[in-house]
């Protein structure tokens, strides 16, 4: 592996104008299919086979008049204190709105709040149910204000008017967290390298690397659906992990030329061995977003291979297109002083940082170790009250119209009627009628139901559809048990299939899947990296310490997640306006995504301290030289991604704002903390053994040769002439 990225670095470096013009072209072609392909993108979270798709399959094919997977927007109305909408005028302001909603675009039907008897005895407080004939994604942007603008209207008559509903669910769109990050990160690149060119490198080719991948999401949009938060994950995680590999490919060029070799050799180095820790890290990262389609949630797997497919380009990118840079820039990437020192080895004659930490943590190892372990297990600690929920108008802003109508129905109503279920009865052709009826008598009698009625029956008289009301909001546990006490009275009624359905019950049977999902695809995830990193740093004990670190990282996450996003801690210093459970999504998107992060790090330090190892030095003196040598470029790979993560809080979708939050503290946790503070502790304490692989499997295992030691024994043996290539027969 090594001496073939080797002669691909130097390949690259001659040939730079051809390596550019081709990567200008994929570029170009890219671009162009965005611009002609892109379709629009789905933020809709069914999933094939659970009971609430079946029951929507089944309206599309018997009842598709019916819109049952259609947009919903719940217009509420209240009357002003002391009067009711009953009243003469306020009555007819409401019936106005009913009117415009009828003739709003894509709507397919809309009940009048006094015919449907959708006013409370109080006669305070009524709604309007607009259902549109297409589903929520598919409406645009002229759709959402012609419903927004009736409202407003309405309210400059003196009506209050509260719009509530995924009809009005906004598409997730880039904004300025990423120029945050970007600008953060490079700031951080010149403070490390202490040059322009060598900063502006890892920026360029990161640039390159997410607009190709972006534009192939995109024009991927014409032929599938694709969630609107697709392209963000892709683009918050290409952006980092471009930048990161970049970073120690140019940093092991500066290292090499800085010890006297020429450009273009130093490129090869450069790329043979830090090359070789890219491939595996961006190896492990997109291991762990691919297994996102083992868990069987089409939006999860659209977003797994989408951000696998930009991390993929990153890696060829930074062998390819970021060689060829380099054969432009040349010395140029050491700086004015660099260029005029004469020193062969750029960290001779002072001790860094790096060196000094890891010194400090030899000295006390065990007590290094669990000061971080405690201080890891207290950050996790509220991730025992880690509560799994629905994004709904519930987690809305309070300040949203949204919100405003989620509390007006509650209030007047009861919380049931923000999470109406929708029953779906199939009966023989001319029985729907009757069987319908005694399906409400059996649902009314079930705890937890506010009101059961017959809704609609479909012309061939053997479908119905019911309303059911709960007592209970659709987030709350009650409700789930009540989907699920209606779904156990099918087969009760002869000749009579009950099916439950409506974005609640969706919403249920989403959570459950991937709560069901979470265990499996963590052990898939694990698996396959243990394998991975077995094979890259041949030891048993690394691999379950890089896993065992990565669960102390995850766990912490989640801790701070919940302190956060659902206990409200620090909220209003990061724009958290509503805290709640945590979106039932996010936790295995994290876990991938952290997992593959976490990998990152060990594979990029641990491989320096292997590469000590191996070249002869002593177990505790390759972890500290190992470390000193690592711990400046992953500090500041660190913190670009903790910059480009943290960028993407500002957000206003609180998915975008928490998975930013999530991905951010996990890198600070992770590379920090595990990495940089319990790894060389434990690589201390296990000594040689932390190298220990059975002779059995060392004969099985191919050599990969990661740490480049067979490379370097090449070229120390070949002739002095730069331009003389190794031979061509090396074992991967």
């Amino acid at each position: 592996m090594a001496s073939f990225l080797y002669r691909l670095g130097r390949f690259a470096f001659r040939r730079r104008w051809l390596v550019v013009g081709l990567w200008l072209a994929v570029l170009a072609a890219g671009v162009t299919g965005a611009v002609t392909l892109s379709g629009p993108t789905s933020d809709a979270s069914r999933i094939p086979g659970t009971p609430s798709q079946q029951a929507i399959d089944l309206l599309q094919q018997r009842f598709p008049q019916a819109s049952a997977d259609g947009a919903t927007a719940r217009v509420v109305f209240a009357a002003t204190a002391g009067q009711q909408l009953t009243g003469a005028a306020t009555k007819a302001a409401v019936e106005q709105v009913v009117a415009e909603l009828r003739q709003a675009p894509q709507v397919a039907s809309v009940n009048d709040p006094f015919q449907s008897g959708a006013v409370n005895q109080a006669g305070t407080v009524g709604f309007a149910q607009a259902t549109y004939r297409v589903a929520a994604q598919e409406l645009t942007a002229g759709d959402r204000v012609a419903l927004t603008g009736i409202a407003e209207r309405a309210r400059a008559k003196g009506l209050t008017v509260e719009v509530g509903g995924d009809a009005l669910q906004p598409q997730a769109e880039q904004g300025l967290g990423e120029v945050i990050g970007v600008a953060v990160a490079a700031v951080v690149l010149v403070i490390t390298f202490g040059s322009m060119v060598a900063a502006g490198l890892p920026l360029l080719t990161a640039l390159f690397g997410i607009g190709i991948g972006i534009s192939l999401i995109t024009a991927a949009t014409g032929f599938i659906d694709l969630s609107s938060n697709t392209p963000i994950l892709a683009l918050m995680l290409g952006l980092a992990v471009s930048i990161d590999y970049a970073l120690f490919i140019v940093s092991r060029y500066r290292h090499e030329l800085a010890d006297g070799r020429e450009p273009e050799e130093a490129s090869g180095r450069a790329v043979g061995t830090a090359g070789s820790a890219v491939v595996f890290a961006g190896l492990t990262v997109v291991i762990a977003l691919a297994a996102l389609s083992v868990v069987g949630v089409p939006f999860l797997t659209q977003m797994g291979l989408a951000a696998a497919l930009t991390v993929a380009i990153a890696v060829v990118i930074a062998l390819t297109l970021l060689p060829a840079m380099l054969g432009f820039a040349g010395r140029r990437v050491l700086g004015k002083r660099a260029r005029t020192q004469r020193t062969r080895d750029p960290e001779a004659g002072r001790i860094t940082f790096g060196t000094r930490w890891a010194r400090a943590i030899a000295r006390r190892p065990v007590a290094t170790l669990l000061i971080a372990v405690a201080a890891l297990g207290i950050v996790a600690t509220p991730t025992l009250d880690l509560q799994l929920g629905i994004q709904d108008d519930a987690t809305a802003a309070p300040d949203s119209t949204q919100r405003k109508a989620y509390d007006l129905l509650a209030a007047g109503f009861g919380a049931g009627f923000n999470g109406p279920l929708i029953v779906v009865v199939d009966t023989p052709a001319g029985a729907a009628k009757t069987t319908a009826e005694q399906v409400v008598q059996k649902i009314t009698a079930v705890p937890g139901v506010t009101t059961a009625a017959t809704a609609a029956v479909n012309p061939a008289g053997d479908t119905a559809l019911l309303t059911v009301i709960p007592t209970s909001g659709p987030g709350d546990t009650a409700t789930k048990d009540l989907v699920r006490a209606i779904r156990d009275l099918d087969g009760t009624i002869t000749g009579a299939s009950i099916g439950v359905t409506g974005l609640t019950a969706v919403s249920i049977d989403v959570s459950t899947k991937l709560t069901d999902a979470l265990l499996p695809y963590l052990a898939v995830v694990v698996g396959l990296a243990f394998l991975l990193l077995m094979l890259v740093f041949r030891s048993v004990l690394v691999p379950i310490k890089a896993t065992l670190g990565f669960l102390l990282s995850l766990a912490a996450t989640f801790g701070a997640l919940v302190a956060l996003f659902q206990w409200g801690w620090g909220a209003d210093l990061l724009g958290v306006e509503q805290t709640g459970p945590i979106i039932s999504s996010l936790p295995i998107v994290v876990i991938g995504i952290v997992f593959g992060l976490a990998m990152d790090y060990q594979v990029f330090l641990v491989t320096r301290m292997r590469e000590d190892y191996v070249h002869g030095a002593a177990p505790r003196e390759a972890v500290i030289t190992g470390f000193g040598h690592g711990a400046r470029v992953v500090t500041a790979a660190a913190l670009i991604m903790i910059s480009v993560f943290a960028g993407f809080i500002i957000a206003p979708d609180t998915f975008i704002k928490s998975i930013g939050f999530a991905l951010a503290a996990a890198v600070l946790f992770d590379a920090f903390v595990v990495r940089m503070t319990i790894v060389p502790a434990v690589m201390i304490l296990l000594g040689k053994a932390a190298w220990w692989l059975p002779r059995w499997l060392d004969r099985l295992l191919p050599n990969v040769d990661v740490e480049g030691e067979k490379l370097r024994h090449q070229l120390d043996d070949a002739p002095a002439d730069p331009a003389v290539n190794i031979p061509a027969r090396v074992q991967a």
